[in-house]
């Protein structure tokens, strides 16, 4: 499982090739360990695909700060070609929502469905 941090995040979304999928987590934070639980099933389904992420917010407050995030668990999907966060998801969600998250960052969304964009 990739962890993103501070110093880290930057350099690895400018590199990246596919999209991205994040879940800013606490450790003290139970519906975090939720949503940490679902990540190896995510990773697993998307291999190849996406990418799956996780940020310790207490260990990263930047990260947190440029989310403008207050609560967690916080998930969000980036896109590969553009770098733009695509959809997001505050509380714990099942994992289908998690899924239909990282099919709009690859392009996959209802419009692209619809219009074949």
């Amino acid at each position: 499982m990739l962890e993103l941090t501070d110093t880290t995040y930057s350099q690895f979304v400018a590199d990246m090739d596919q999209p991205l999928f994040i879940d800013f987590y606490s450790p003290t934070c139970g519906p975090c360990q939720q949503v940490l639980a679902q990540l190896p099933a995510l990773e697993k389904h998307f291999e190849g695909k996406a990418v799956i992420a996780k940020v310790d917010v207490t260990r990263n407050p930047k990260l947190a700060a440029k989310y403008e995030i207050r609560s967690v668990p916080f998930c969000v999907s980036i896109g590969a070609k553009d770098k733009m966060v695509k959809d997001y998801e505050l509380g714990a969600a099942a994992p289908a929502r998690y899924i239909r998250m990282i099919e709009k960052a690859q392009g996959k969304g209802l419009l692209a469905r619809l219009f074949g964009k």
